[in-house]
């Protein structure tokens, strides 16, 4: 079940907020805590007007929630309230046996036995689950993971505990793809939001419901991804889970924060994993890990993109052409001969080598001189440090910022603040979110012919897309970004 999180503070916004998602959800979570005084009085009349399955909360301030009520007033509102055709009920776990319990299994309501970790997961978390599911219907963990293997420890709760009724939350950035692939982690629902998250992390229930199909996930789904750090930011979902749709494919792509590579590709071997997309910083890190490489890997010395081939894996770099696509009438027709290029990281790879073989003349700028030089020294190309910038005022047909700078939470930095645009070169921003960087800006401001982030992301996510089924993207498609 996708089941939306109400955070309403009248029984009358609830319902609003359940009418507006209705379509996507199969279950509401009603929380007490949010009501007034007034309408928590009212809550037993609440399951009828639903018109759907409620789950009945009452969440405490020291597990995430708004009630500073005594425990006795607390269950007393709770009672209250099962007058009402709950068909849940989430009682903590320190909560001992008590009148709210036995009301709720008079009446057929199913208990969900929670505990909360906002630090962390704790070291008996599978222990701490099977005791759970002895006491109440449903045992429930929503704690916090801040690292891949964390990740990798929720999802296996499903292997660990397979026959133990529960559900899984991984709160905060790193639980996401918890909260979208639920069911791998043997999770019975997953709370999702209609608007502001009601708990760190949480995704709208439009977007679990339209953009993943995350309810639609069984054995069969082909799973895919895309691994960075930062990687909340991405569009890539908006463009793979269309097309998966579009084609009647049944896969799911979604994003992966991760801080060890080695670890991410165990994750990928136990979600038996069919691919995923790398974006910074893990372009180089990944090829360790690759037992196969493209001719264009092996040359930049980057990859983005990542096959499960019989036996190992196969990496691939469509940034190369995903890059050149939207500045080739440019390339073809000579306005591009000489070109500068801002950073030297992962995508500068993709961007210089893309360049040299069509001949363009180019200048590297980076901040530490030494990474300049050594993509330079690869590619026959020229290189200086970024404070020697406005040198090349005037003197280049292309300017590639590559450069993370520009990126949320610097969105108002360019990485050259101090290089004047003449008005005659092209600018090109692989930065994607937002659209019109400060380094754009800067350069339509000059009168600059302008590309941008998302036109080389779409570029290579189709290819990214061929790769990773076998089909061309359909051509009647245009996602947006």
């Amino acid at each position: 079940m996708i089941c939306l999180t109400l955070s309403g503070n009248t029984l009358e916004s609830c319902l609003e907020e359940i009418e507006a998602n209705r379509s996507y959800i199969d279950s509401a979570e009603l929380r007490l805590d949010y009501l007034t005084p007034e309408e928590q009085k009212k809550a037993a009349s609440f399951p009828s007007m639903a018109g759907l399955p409620v789950i009945l909360t009452l969440r405490r301030k020291e597990d995430g929630g708004k009630c500073t009520l005594s425990e006795r007033e607390r269950r007393a509102l709770l009672l209250s309230a099962l007058d009402g055709d709950y068909a849940y009920v989430d009682i903590e776990e320190d909560v001992k046996k008590n009148d709210v319990e036995d009301k709720a299994r008079e009446k057929g309501v199913k208990i969900i036995r929670s505990f909360h970790d906002f630090s962390g997961i704790p070291d008996d978390i599978y222990s701490r689950l099977y005791r759970l599911a002895e006491r109440g219907d449903i045992a429930k963990a929503a704690v916090t993971p801040h690292t891949t293997q964390d990740l990798l420890t929720l999802f296996r709760i499903a292997e660990e505990l397979k026959d133990v009724p529960k559900i899984i939350i991984g709160m905060g950035d790193w639980g996401i793809p918890i909260r979208i692939l639920y069911k791998k982690a043997g999770s019975l629902l997953t709370f999702a939001c209609s608007g502001e998250a009601v708990a760190p992390g949480q995704v709208s229930a439009k977007d679990l419901k339209l953009l993943y199909r995350a309810d639609k996930v069984n054995d069969r789904t082909g799973i895919y991804g895309i691994i960075g750090n930062p990687v909340l930011h991405t569009s890539s979902p908006s463009i793979h889970n269309p097309g998966f749709q579009s084609i009647n494919y049944n896969a799911i792509y979604l994003p992966f924060l991760v801080d060890n590579v080695r670890i991410f590709f165990a994750l990928a071997e136990y979600l038996k994993m069919r691919g995923f997309s790398v974006t910074v910083p893990f372009k180089d890190a990944v090829l360790m890990y690759l037992g196969n490489i493209t001719r264009e890997v092996k040359q930049i010395g980057a990859c983005n993109t990542v096959v499960r081939m019989p036996g190992m894996w196969k990496g691939m770099n469509t940034d190369y052409y995903g890059f050149l696509q939207p500045i080739l009438p440019e390339l073809e027709s000579g306005k591009i001969k000489s070109a500068l290029v801002i950073g030297a990281g992962g995508a500068s790879q993709a961007v210089v080598w893309a360049l040299r073989n069509r001949g363009v003349k180019v200048t590297i700028l980076n901040r530490t001189l030494t990474k300049a030089e050594k993509l330079a020294k690869l590619n026959i190309c020229e290189y200086d440090t970024l404070d020697n910038a406005h040198l090349y005022e005037g003197k280049v047909d292309l300017v590639v910022q590559t450069t993370s700078v520009g990126l949320f939470p610097n969105f108002d930095t360019s990485p050259v603040p101090d290089f004047h645009f003449t008005g005659k070169e092209i600018a090109y921003d692989i930065i994607y979110k937002p659209k019109m960087t400060k380094f754009l800006q800067d350069a339509e401001k000059a009168g600059c012919t302008l590309h941008f982030g998302e036109e080389m992301l779409l570029e290579q996510g189709k290819l990214q897309f061929e790769a990773f089924t076998g089909y061309h993207y359909p051509k009647d498609l245009h996602p947006s970004l």
